[in-house]
């Protein structure tokens, strides 16, 4: 057995520490840091990272205590640190990134990516409720009135920029050139919207004949094999009513199981994310005229009671207009691969 002097065993000790410490300081240097982009909340955040997922977003909140805004939103120019990526994760199947620009998402938003291909030869037809000169529900938070085409809009908005770096074809019926994606928790009423551009009309009927309309041309010009229309509306009933998220559908079967797939998505998002409230959203056949007079497969969702006020912070809260986006785009993502 060889004897090692002490100074040798000394400096073995030294260069173990600094080794130590300099693989320690790699990986921190290492973490990834990003800035949210303007309109983006948590999900969203984290998805463009390719950190979608609950143990991500545990770990996301534990990296960055403090730098939160209400309801856990991300706060702007705020660099937040990203949680190290699993070695099993699996990213979706991907697109060539191709950058494309839709000025209907708005200022720092307009720009956006194919990031995969899942929904490729998918296309949807976006409509939020009500607009032009029809708010629709109007309900009240405080001295603040909150509108229901407003709401309707932001996460119709939200929800087809999804489902378009997803691969989709997406027409956007009901259209505002000024709004955008919006961060604001009171999004102000205004009467800029237009179905494709054109003036919408007062009267009910011929509101909801002309988006039909405008949806069936578009259907019959382009025959997709694979077509959905989703109509987005939030309820008004009375201030004690609270709702869950609930679901319309034609006759069709292709229309019940779409609702029916959007309802078991919103289940499991609440018994992955709030295992403790439980999810009551119903489906429901109803004879309603964008049900029976739309060519495509379609939905009707509404988000909630515009009345009461805890149905009130599903839709005034970004992340959680962020979160219906997501768990609409998932519910259709289940609907087309059933599909195939």
């Amino acid at each position: 057995m060889v004897n090692l002097p002490d100074t040798y065993r000394f400096n073995q000790k030294i260069y173990t520490l600094l080794l130590f410490l300099f693989l320690g300081t790699f990986t921190l240097l290492a973490q990834e840091k990003d800035r949210p982009r303007e309109g983006e909340g948590m999900y969203a955040f984290l998805r463009r990272n390719n950190r979608a997922g609950a143990d991500y977003q545990k770990e996301f909140l534990e990296l960055n205590k403090g730098k939160f805004g209400k309801n856990q939103s991300l706060l702007r120019g705020v660099v937040y640190t990203l949680p190290p990526l699993k070695k099993d994760a699996t990213a979706q199947p991907t697109a060539t990134k191709t950058k494309l620009r839709e000025p209907l998402f708005g200022k720092g938003l307009e720009e956006y990516e194919v990031i995969s291909d899942e929904l490729k030869g998918a296309t949807y037809y976006v409509v939020s409720g009500h607009g032009g000169p029809d708010p629709g529900a109007i309900g009240k938070k405080g001295k603040q009135e909150l509108h229901e085409d407003e709401y309707a809009y932001d996460i119709a908005l939200r929800l087809a920029r999804n489902l378009m770096t997803r691969g989709a074809k997406v027409h956007i019926i009901i259209q505002d050139a000024q709004d955008g994606i919006r961060n604001e928790t009171i999004l102000k009423n205004n009467k800029t919207e237009t179905c494709m551009g054109d003036p919408i009309p007062l009267r009910q009927v011929e509101r909801l004949k002309q988006r039909c309309v405008k949806i069936n041309e578009l259907y019959q010009k382009e025959k997709p094999a694979y077509a959905r229309a989703i109509f987005i509306h939030i309820d008004s009933r009375s201030v004690h009513k609270q709702l869950d998220v609930f679901f319309y559908h034609s006759p069709s079967e292709a229309s019940k199981q779409l609702a029916q797939t959007m309802r078991q998505t919103f289940s499991d998002k609440y018994r992955r994310f709030q295992p403790q409230r439980g999810f009551s959203g119903t489906v429901e056949q109803r004879n309603l005229y964008v049900l029976k007079e739309a060519t495509p497969v379609a939905l009707y969702v509404e988000l909630g009671n515009i009345q009461n006020s805890a149905d009130q912070e599903r839709i005034v809260s970004v992340n959680n207009r962020d979160a219906l986006a997501n768990w609409l785009y998932a519910g259709f993502v289940a609907d087309y691969q059933k599909s195939k």
